[in-house]
């Protein structure tokens, strides 16, 4: 009965993690509230290491072309010269831009966010943030394209994301909102949100082999994290498809309504 229970908690982890990975809502966030507000707290640090590579590997499957595309054209750039991808290349080096805020600051901040920003309140206060942040953008729909981006543009972004490092604020949210402040139109905002996401998550979860490896599992531990992989795989997929379909509607108001729902449960409750 004991791994029936803890098979079921580390499912139900795994598929609010891998639901609210991809859209505006903070999955960091909404581990802290479940873990609270329906006990299934986990542990070892090991365990978010599994469920962020799941959605991390959804990431690179639902932009595989796209990914595939800037692979190619870079190494056309760079060994044949070829001018017309170019473009292509730039957008490899913002992404390299992009990524440096968030690489540094959680390097330098990870204990520190560990031990003194995974309170409720601090939730609470973060989804707040995020829901004002979205109702601000709701309508905003913007001009430029990838080819139009520049290296300031990139930075500002990255320094969104680095920002979402506080347990609540979702990495989403602040990509795409920051993106939009600058003037990117919505595609173009939600495609160097998760293209930024996908170094920063690949970073983090090399880092952590060492420490997963570390680790005495046994058959029912490995089972059990296998099933919240698996659940977290398939939810950030099909989360992500949904959140680009919402985006192309410009209905992020949702999530804001979401996002302040949450918060005053809690700020007020919790």
């Amino acid at each position: 009965m004991d791994f029936w229970i803890m098979l079921g908690k580390y499912i139900v982890l795994g598929i609010i993690q891998g639901i609210s990975e991809p859209i505006p809502i903070s999955s960091s966030g909404h581990l802290i509230i479940a873990q609270r507000l329906l006990g299934l707290g986990v542990e070892d640090l090991s365990f978010e290491v599994v469920v962020n590579t799941a959605s991390l590997i959804a990431v690179i499957l639902v932009y595989k072309s796209e990914i595939t595309r800037l692979a190619v054209s870079s190494y056309e750039y760079l060994w044949k010269r070829e001018d017309s991808q170019k473009d292509d290349f730039k957008l490899v080096l913002y992404l390299i831009i992009g990524t440096i805020p968030a690489a540094v600051l959680g390097f330098l901040l990870n204990d520190f966010i560990g031990e003194n920003l995974k309170s409720t309140f601090t939730v609470g206060v973060a989804l707040l943030l995020t829901a004002i942040s979205l109702f601000f953008i709701r309508n905003m729909k913007g001009t430029k394209n990838m080819h139009k981006m520049e290296w300031k543009e990139a930075l500002l972004i990255g320094i969104g994301q680095s920002i979402a490092l506080i347990p609540g604020i979702s990495r989403s949210g602040a990509t795409v909102v920051t993106a939009m402040l600058t003037g990117l139109n919505r595609d173009t905002a939600l495609m160097f949100s998760f293209l930024l996401y996908i170094p920063v998550s690949l970073g983090a979860s090399i880092l952590e082999i060492p420490d997963l490896f570390s680790q005495n599992f046994t058959s029912e531990n490995l089972i059990a994290y296998g099933a919240a992989f698996a659940a977290s795989l398939v939810c950030s997929y099909f989360a992500l498809k949904w959140f680009i379909d919402i985006m192309k509607k410009g209905k992020l108001i949702y999530f804001s309504i979401y996002c302040l729902f949450l918060a005053i449960i809690t700020l007020f409750i919790l």
